[in-house]
């Protein structure tokens, strides 16, 4: 069944979630849950790319896309316009390029019917703060605009490739609700999307890719060239090693032909040692530079709006750590993965990070010792507060191997660190630290 996002999740896990890009289309039935489990939501981290890259790389595939190209100028803009006209455009779309949704809602998509309208449109747009529901209040500076030709539209269908966690299957999902987005599809009429579940085996068949092309109720002439656009996109999706792939809108035209008129491609952070190409699309000025930083350390780390910084060893408890925060009367300012096997130097890289957050207030680390053993930990923590100087309150909880050896380094330390029995302990003397600092 097609769920959508838990309308009563804590906050910090909506917006963690968000940020990995999953849409809750598929999987475990969450819905209506206060507090889903932790693993339901500890995604792989994706890097995402901009449309005119992942219009690039489809095309390689043999998926149709409007003619186009980026650019980061307005001399470049102009000259793309003043090219796609001369080939006998009708008009062009001025369309903003950043690591967001909901671009047109912003003002950050805008058709042209002349050279003149279009250098306008690039003029407004390139340079501007785009602000829309992806992107917070803060918003996007557009640095770099796609100029494409305009489509005869006829109809706004939907594609989209995504991983099912409850069988561990990719699912191709389908809906004739193109253009919106595909959340308030399967919150509001779950029944409209389509999907077909792809044996990893097997792959995904002419058979199935034909029965989403009469689901979505396309024509007969249409049928056989939608059986190709859609299993070009699975071979794109399997190749690329993506994680996350959408076409919103998959357009028909006046003339029968099919294109895919916007791209959405992320992949898996994991498998990018098998593409170098693919990796150096990564646009760092789109993430947010703490992030940025984080990942030099392989560290996991996501910054959030609140007053208390969180160091944890696993998604799992990271969303723990946010939730029993909020519970307590706080508000996480990040999540902060240390991983299994952090050495002192990615410790004190990780308090870096934290610190440079001018809103952390206290900070709150909780660690269950498995591969990382406390002691390890709470001699990287006491090295860290000496070599920083850091003067922000710091709560300890920890569990696991070596826990009394920890206590006992923490102890003799000599420096001013409260340690919390227990998570709601350890949440409560946080928030009450940061609260003493406001």
């Amino acid at each position: 069944m097609v769920t959508a996002l838990p309308r009563f999740a804590p906050l910090s896990r909506r917006k963690i979630v968000f940020r990995y890009r999953w849409h809750g289309l598929v999987g475990p039935e969450s819905a209506g849950s206060e507090s889903p489990p932790a693993a339901d939501w500890a995604v792989p981290q994706d890097m995402k790319i901009h449309e005119y890259q992942a219009k690039e790389i489809l095309a390689r595939y043999g998926v149709a896309v409007p003619r186009g190209e980026v650019a980061n100028t307005l001399e470049e803009a102009s000259t793309v316009a003043r090219k796609l006209f001369a080939e006998g455009a009708s008009g062009v779309v001025v369309k903003a390029q950043i690591h967001a949704g909901g671009r047109g809602k912003g003002g950050g998509v805008k058709v042209a019917r002349t050279r003149e309208d279009a250098e306008l449109h690039a003029k407004n747009i390139l340079g501007m703060t785009l602000v829309t529901h992806q992107t917070g209040p803060q918003g996007q500076k557009v640095q770099r605009l796609l100029i494409e030709e305009t489509a005869a539209i006829d109809r706004e269908l939907y594609l989209g490739i995504v991983l099912d966690r409850a069988t561990g299957k990719l699912v191709f999902m389908a809906s004739q609700a193109g253009g919106m987005e595909i959340e308030e599809v399967a919150a509001k009429t779950p029944e409209a999307i389509f999907k077909e579940t792809i044996d990893p085996v097997i792959g995904f068949g002419a058979w199935q890719a034909r029965k989403l092309a009469f689901a979505l109720g396309l024509k007969p002439a249409q049928i056989n060239p939608a059986v190709t656009f859609l299993q070009s996109l699975y071979k794109a999706f399997i190749e690329t090693d993506a994680s996350l792939l959408e076409i919103n809108p998959f357009i028909t035209t006046k003339d029968d032909k099919l294109f895919a008129l916007d791209a959405k491609v992320t992949f898996d952070d994991n498998a990018l040692f098998r593409h170098p190409a693919i990796k150096a699309l990564r646009d760092t000025a789109e993430e947010d530079p703490l992030e940025v930083e984080a990942s030099k350390y392989a560290l996991n780390y996501i910054k959030l709006d609140g007053s208390i910084a969180c160091m944890v060893n696993g998604a799992g408890l990271a969303m723990a750590t946010m939730d029993i925060i909020q519970y307590a009367g706080g508000s996480p300012a990040n999540f902060l993965d240390v991983g299994g096997g952090a050495t002192q130097e990615q410790i004190e890289h990780a308090f870096e990070i934290l610190l440079s957050d001018k809103n952390v207030k206290a900070i709150l680390i909780n660690i269950f010792g498995g591969i990382l053993r406390v002691d390890r930990l709470a001699t990287g923590v006491v090295a860290a507060a000496r070599n920083l100087h850091i003067t922000v309150p710091i709560v300890l909880r920890l569990e696991g191997t070596n826990v009394e050896e920890g206590r006992q380094i923490l102890k003799e330390s000599g420096l001013n660190f409260q340690v919390g029995a227990t998570m709601k302990e350890a949440a409560e003397l946080v928030v009450k630290a940061a609260a003493s600092c406001s």
